[in-house]
């Protein structure tokens, strides 16, 4: 798996008075991305929760914001993973329409943090492992 593709439309309550996209939306779609992605390689946040008593936070995000998305714009938020560490990993996630075009572009720092404590945690097994085996070298 090279990219995870997570469809999504905007909203009404996506937009601002305007009907583009406002600028937190897409913080909101990448989070939504991220979950699904884990989820889809069989290892949903709650299991890390449950297992390990750990969970994965953003440590920092930057977004770069291309063109605006509109109201009932169909789009895909592409989630890749760039880098992976004992306790951290990094993404790079683009915000696509349904031609290719890039709409956004997120690179989000995450780290392994205990739930007690929020201290940083490696990152334990199978979710290392599996991160490991995706990892793509940034566009």
């Amino acid at each position: 798996m090279h990219a995870h593709r997570f469809p999504i439309r905007v909203y009404f309550e996506d937009t601002d008075a305007g009907a583009v996209a406002y600028h937190a939306s897409y913080l909101r779609w990448a989070e939504r991305a991220r979950t699904e992605s884990l989820r889809d390689m069989g290892l949903p946040h709650q299991l890390l929760i449950e297992r390990h008593n750990l969970f994965l936070v953003v440590r920092r995000i930057e977004v770069e914001y291309l063109r605006p998305a509109r109201l009932d714009d169909a789009l895909v938020v592409e989630t890749r993973v760039t880098r992976l560490g004992g306790a951290s990993l990094d993404l790079a996630q683009d915000v696509t329409d349904e031609d290719g075009g890039v709409r956004a572009r997120l690179r989000v720092g995450l780290v392994c943090v205990s739930r007690e404590g929020l201290r940083a945690a490696r990152i334990p097994e199978p979710w290392s492992s599996a991160l490991a085996d995706v990892v793509v070298r940034p566009a």
